[in-house]
C-alpha cells in the first residue's frame, strides 16, 4: 500500500480570500503567484464566470514543510464547533508561566489580525496550557 506524502487542509467559509490572508499572517504562509497570463489574483478572478468569482483561495508554507491550505466558499454559515481544527504550535517546549506568556503573546498578535481569544485552558495532570481561539470567521483553533 502506498503511503500519502502530502495533504491539504480545506476550510469551508464565506470569504475565502479574507480567511486565507488571515492564515497566511498567522502561520507565515504565502499566496502562490497567479496563473500565467495574469498580473494578480484579482485579474484572474475577474476572468472567471461571476458565480465562481471569489469562490476559492489558497496559500502554502514557503518552506514546503506544512500542508497547503485551501479555502472554498460555501453557502451555509458555521453553526457548530469544528470537528477538525488546527493546533498552532506557539509554545512547543515551554512549560508553566513561560508557556502561558508565549501563548498570550501570540494570541494578542492574532487578535490584532482579527482572531478572537476564547479562553485559556490551564495545565492539568495530562496536558500543558493551551489557548483556544477563533479565526476571522469563527473557526476554532488552538495555540499550544
Amino acid at each position: 500500500m502506498a503511503s500519502i506524502k502530502q495533504f491539504q487542509v480545506t476550510f469551508d467559509c464565506a470569504d475565502p480570500e479574507r480567511v486565507a490572508r488571515f492564515w497566511c499572517e498567522a502561520l507565515g504562509y504565502v499566496v502562490p503567484p497567479p496563473p500565467e497570463g495574469f498580473a494578480t489574483w484579482a485579474d484572474f478572478d475577474r476572468s472567471r464566470p461571476p458565480e465562481l468569482q471569489g469562490s476559492a483561495f489558497a496559500c502554502h508554507d514557503p518552506s514546503g514543510v506544512g500542508p497547503r491550505l485551501y479555502f472554498q466558499r460555501v453557502p451555509e454559515g458555521k453553526v457548530v464547533k469544528n470537528r477538525v481544527h488546527l493546533d498552532v504550535r506557539a509554545g512547543t517546549g515551554l512549560v508553566g508561566e513561560e508557556r502561558v506568556a508565549a501563548l498570550e503573546a501570540e494570541g494578542a498578535r492574532l487578535v490584532a489580525l482579527g482572531a478572537v481569544r476564547v479562553r485559556l485552558l490551564p495545565a492539568d495532570d495530562d496536558n500543558e496550557s493551551c489557548l483556544c481561539m477563533q479565526d476571522v470567521e469563527g473557526n476554532e483553533f488552538c495555540l499550544d
